[in-house]
This record gives structure tokens, sequence and C-alpha cells, in this order.
């Protein structure tokens, strides 16, 4: 049976950068404030025009090159994003178009800050089986335009950014190469703690003059509800992923996790019992891109030599839904 690896990755940020005291000109806010409950210190937000798919483009085009694959060689295509360029079809269509390969199938994945890692699983499994392989598996977001830019909408939109990452995935016989093992998990119990409630299909129309007028459009969070499962989640699903392998922490080179916040990376690695040097975070430098993070990450962990032929990365996600997932793998 063939095992998938990740033969390439990269990344792609819009051109503005957004500090936090740009913020502090748009609503009450300060520096301080944002460093000390997020870790953000800047994010990059796009220009009027741009799209989740063209950010995604500019993404694979780096996995690409990185990978040695021609766009010729994909044979499906995962798009993972909590939006499109438009309110639908998805936009793995729209990526499909831009790259010029009409009739190869583009599957959207919808799951917040998880999609790229349930990508990765969905990736996995079609290439075990034979079906697909080469993949390519995209997270790309863009947050910015979504936001409540005013001291109401504050604690949201302090702590997102846009941005895209993109990994191609390709069959391989190596043994104890590739993508070892994912774990998947929801909890639909808690939707609402992470959610935007409008518009939405219970209203006839779903979409009403009304509705604009009110702070229900915007993204909400119960902050410390959501940080008190993340810090559980994280370390349990990177747990259920060493367990499945038998593996241990201590033989884990890199832990790449959902940049959320960096106080949650670093209570997930102090509850792993590993230091800083161990976890990668780039979250200063973006915010929380959410689908978007994790590929952004192993494109630039990669890139700064922190990621090298044979290391043992652990992924983990948790996010909106909730859903959280962890893979393992051997690079």
């Amino acid at each position: 049976m063939p095992r998938a690896k990740i033969a390439g990755v990269g990344h792609y940020v819009p051109e503005r950068v957004v500090t936090n005291f740009d913020l502090e000109k748009m609503m009450d806010t300060s520096d301080e404030w944002i460093r000390e409950r997020t870790g953000i210190q800047e994010r990059r937000w796009v220009e009027e025009g741009e799209t989740v798919s063209g950010l995604g483009l500019k993404a694979s085009e780096v996995a690409l090159e990185r990978a040695g694959v021609n766009k010729e060689d994909i044979d499906f295509i995962i798009f993972a994003s909590m939006e499109s360029d438009y309110e639908f079809p998805g936009g793995g269509c729209f990526l499909q178009e831009k790259l010029g390969l009409p009739g190869i199938p583009a599957l959207d994945i919808r799951n917040q800050c998880s999609g790229f890692v349930y990508g990765l699983s969905v990736a996995d499994q079609f290439i075990r089986t034979g079906m697909y392989k080469t993949i390519l598996l995209v997270g790309a977001e863009i947050q910015s335009t979504s936001l409540d830019l005013t001291t109401r909408g504050r604690d949201m939109a302090v702590l997102f950014g846009d941005g895209a990452g993109a990994a191609v995935i390709t069959a391989t016989e190596e043994e104890d190469k590739g993508i070892l093992t994912t774990h998947l998990h929801a909890d639909g119990r808690y939707a609402k703690k992470l959610w935007a409630e409008l518009p939405s299909v219970i209203f006839h129309p779903r979409l009403e003059p009304w509705m604009l007028e009110t702070d229900r459009i915007y993204p909400k969070m119960e902050g410390r509800f959501v940080f008190k499962h993340a810090v559980t989640r994280f370390p349990e699903v990177i747990r259920e992923a060493l367990e499945a392998t038998g593996y241990t922490i201590e033989d884990v080179d890199l832990i790449v996790p959902h940049q959320a916040n960096q106080r949650i990376t670093e209570a997930v690695a102090q509850r792993l019992g590993v230091s800083m040097e161990k976890v990668y975070s780039n979250i200063h430098k973006y915010g929380n891109t959410t689908a978007a993070t994790i590929p952004i990450c192993l494109s630039e962990a990669w890139a700064e030599g922190r990621i090298k032929d044979g290391d043992l990365v652990a992924i983990a996600a948790f996010g909106s839904g909730f859903t959280w997932a962890s893979a393992l793998v051997r690079w």
C-alpha cells in the first residue's frame, strides 16, 4: 500500500502589514494589551480585489516549485477555507480555474482552524487507496473583511490575519516516511461558543437590512471557554497520534500547532513537558490565519531549516465547531 508524503510546502501572505499601532487608530486598544494577551505584533490584510483563491494560487506555485512537481501532475485539489471568493461555489473551483486544470476534482473543506489537518487526512486516505497520486492541499483565508473594526469588535478584530499555505502530497513507497497517522474530532455542542450567527438560512430571506445594523453579522467568541478547551484538546490529540504510532514526545523534532494565541501555544508546550524551542510559532507576524496557519508554519519552518529530511513533525489544530485534529509526519 502506498503512503502519502508531503513533497513540498509553500505560503503567501498579502503585502499590507497592519501593526498593533495601526489598530490603536481604529479602536480603543493598545499594542501592550494585544501583545500581552495574544502574542501578536502585526498581521497581513488584503487590499481590495484580492481573493481567497488568489492567495491560494500564489502559495500553491511555491509549493509546486519546492516539490519539483508540474501543475499538470495534480490529480486532486483539496481547498480548506472558511470562505470562498463569493458566496458559492467553493474556493477549490476558483483555484482550479486559476491553475488552468479543468476536469480534475476540487473538494472544499470548511472546518475552520482545523481545516488543513482535516484535508491532510483526506489526502492521506485517497493516496493510500491508490485513487490519486498527487494532491494539492491548500489552506487559505481572508478574515480581515469580516471583522468589526471598531471598539465594539476589538476582542476578535485584533486576532485575525489573511494568508495562504499549500502542500503537495504525493505517493511514496518509502517505509516509515510521510504521513504516519491522522486523528480527527468534533463536538458540535460548543458550536455557538465561536461562531458567526448571521446571515442565516433560518431567516427568510437569509440576509435582511436589519442584520447589517447589528453586531450579529460579526464573529463572536467566548474567549475563556475556548482557551480552556484548546489547552486540553491540543496535547490530548497530539498524545493520541504518538500512542497510535508508538512514539513518545521525546521522539518529536518539531511541534507545529495552529496559531490561535501565543498563550495557548505556551500552555500546550507546558502540558506536553517540552520547551518552546520544540514548538514552532509565528503568530507574532501573522496573527490567526485560520486554515492557513499550519501550512504557513510548515513552509516557514522548512525554509528556516527547522524541518529537515527525516524529522518527525507533530501537527495539531483546534478551532470553531469545536473541531480538533492531529497528524504525525515523518518528513
